[in-house]
């Protein structure tokens, strides 16, 4: 259980400062970003398998591009779960999805050791 809050905790610094570095992504307070960290968590769970199913021919003809429209649009969809955390448009979805990848991949690298 101390892992996954450390998980948790380590996503919600990635959501802060991704959305710090990225104008067209809001995040109002840290309970927001924590709430994000977890709806977007439960998404990627739950509705990111089914989707990438889905649409895996089109996954393979592009191979594996249209993952980050995919999570693009799962990123718009918290944005519209959760107040407090509001993303502009798609672009600013897509780019908050590569930048928040980049920071989770370096926090949770600094705090497995």
């Amino acid at each position: 259980m101390k892992n996954k809050i450390i998980s948790w905790l380590a996503a919600t610094l990635a959501i802060i400062v991704s959305a710090y570095i990225l104008p067209g992504v809001v995040v109002s307070t840290f309970f927001a970003a924590f709430v994000t960290a977890v709806v977007l968590g439960i998404i990627n769970a739950f509705i990111k398998p089914i989707l990438l199913v889905l649409t895996l021919p089109l996954n393979v003809l592009t191979l594996g591009l249209f993952t980050l429209i995919i999570n693009a649009l799962l990123i718009m969809l918290t944005g519209v779960i959760v107040p407090g955390f509001e993303v502009f448009n798609f672009w600013w979805a897509l780019l908050f999805g590569l930048i928040l990848s980049l920071v989770s991949f370096v926090l949770h690298s600094v705090v497995k050791d």
